[in-house]
């Protein structure tokens, strides 16, 4: 039976989650509904020193939901079309989260936040079923492949190089 993923999960580093968070389930209720699929693609922005990080600028309106306490949402929009789900994480006032980049079915995070109707209403949001949006732990533990951060050719050539996006091999 899977398990909810409480906040003593997510004060976790970003660094740490991301690839535990494969293989775990990201669910969605919509309407009378709930849509459950795996994670198979995560990536890593870390603090302010990261220059792929939003919060690289340092603490805006847009960024402060990711210096709270991890366990919240943060949806952004992307060249002003896809919703980006990212799950902040670890200590409050260190600015981190996962971008959950694909899931069975949908790869890519504007597919998948189109698919499961995921927008900006749930930004800065707990991750609970009460809000509609949560995640489960089913127990997986999955084999996956580091690889650099795609899309973030404006940070330094260091972070781009960072192995930090984590991709299932199979869920």
């Amino acid at each position: 039976m899977a398990m909810i993923l409480t906040s003593t999960f997510y004060s976790n580093s970003a660094i740490k989650l991301a690839p535990l968070l494969l293989g775990k389930l990201l669910c969605r209720k919509t309407n009378n509904d709930i849509i459950k699929f795996p994670i198979t693609e995560t990536e890593i922005y870390f603090g302010e020193s990261d220059t792929a990080c939003h919060a690289s600028k340092g603490r805006t309106e847009r960024t402060q939901v990711m210096y709270e306490a991890g366990g919240i949402a943060y949806i952004y929009l992307c060249y002003g079309v896809h919703n980006m789900l990212n799950i902040v994480t670890g200590a409050e006032d260190h600015p981190q989260a996962v971008l959950i980049r694909g899931v069975d079915k949908y790869n890519g995070p504007g597919k998948l936040t189109k698919a499961l109707e995921i927008n900006r209403s749930l930004n800065n949001k707990p991750l609970t079923k009460e809000n509609g949006l949560w995640l489960e732990d089913n127990g997986k533990i999955v084999d996956y492949a580091a690889t650099s951060r795609i899309g973030i050719k404006y940070a330094s050539i260091e972070d781009q190089n960072k192995l930090w996006r984590f991709v299932a091999n199979k869920c």
